[in-house]
């Protein structure tokens, strides 16, 4: 089994304008940020492009993105200060225009947890599907709920779409809100009636999950746009829960070896399957207001 740390593709450079006008406030709940005076965790499974906090700035000044939502990159580790650095700049400039999900471990006092919460952490990550992103086990979960959800925080979990149907009683016995990123991993090529796709549909109707359809280039067949195999899904889990639904740019897209998309046409794709403007508001800017506290 091969042990080399792959170096990843950087992202396209030059976004693009949608050809829609997001709406104000809107939210990015999905980015990271890359910056060579940190340093990588050895536990990490790729090496990230350079991606700056610069180069975010001028990601969603071409989008026309107003919030974002700094999630912890496996490559990191526990060692949130990449993103707390870049939380803090931009509250620094616009009151409350960032947040966080951060990773830690049991260790982690309750002092500690309180600091990050005045910071702007709303959320724990928890991520089987990348190398290093995954600081404790799965029986913690409990206690750690149980310490999180203290500070009103949530905790979010990214893994391989097949190991859902597995997971479902830990997600079941969680009594904190839960989030997931990128469509839970399920592969739009399966379709909405695979098992692993229903099983994530009962999970939203049931009330305590909300999800990310960020990452549309993970889940389509094709890296690259029109993403139409991920409409099916991203309106059934819209059906299902229309009021737990977010949506994010997934920006730097780490992990990716051979093509990335420009962020432009990401935003055109949730466009293609949002046509509503009332609804685009909700998942663009009500839902993860609320969600994270801004």
């Amino acid at each position: 089994m091969s042990t080399e740390i792959r170096d990843c593709i950087p992202p396209d450079r030059n976004p693009r304008k949608p050809s829609f006008t997001l709406p104000s406030g809107a939210v990015d709940t999905h980015v990271h940020v890359f910056e060579d005076k940190y340093a990588l965790s050895p536990a990490r499974g790729y090496n990230p492009p350079e991606s700056t906090l610069d180069d975010l700035k001028h990601l969603h000044a071409a989008l026309g993105i107003d919030r974002v939502v700094f999630t912890q990159p496996s490559p990191y580790g526990v060692d949130n200060s990449a993103i707390m650095d870049g939380a803090a700049a931009l509250n620094a400039e616009t009151p409350d225009r960032a947040r966080m999900v951060v990773a830690v471990t049991m260790d982690v006092t309750q002092d500690e947890l309180a600091a990050m919460d005045e910071a702007g952490a709303r959320g724990v990550r928890l991520n089987t599907d990348n190398k290093g992103g995954m600081p404790m086990e799965f029986g913690e979960i409990p206690e750690l709920a149980a310490r999180i959800g203290e500070f009103g925080w949530h905790i979010e979990f990214l893994f391989p779409g097949k190991d859902i149907i597995e997971l479902m009683p830990v997600f079941r016995s969680i009594q904190i809100p839960i989030s997931i990123g990128h469509f839970a991993y399920q592969p739009a090529a399966a379709g909405i009636q695979a098992p692993g796709f229903l099983s994530l549909l009962e999970l939203m109707k049931e009330g305590n999950t909300w999800i990310k359809i960020s990452g549309a280039n993970r889940v389509s067949e094709t890296d690259l746009p029109p993403y139409d195999d991920v409409e099916p899904m991203a309106r059934a889990l819209i059906d299902a829960a229309p009021d737990r639904v977010m949506w994010g740019t997934d920006w730097p897209h780490p992990n990716k070896y051979e093509v990335n998309p420009n962020d432009g046409d990401l935003a055109d794709a949730f466009a293609d399957w949002v046509g509503d403007d009332a609804m685009r508001r909700k998942i663009m800017v009500d839902t993860p207001a609320a969600f994270y506290r801004f």
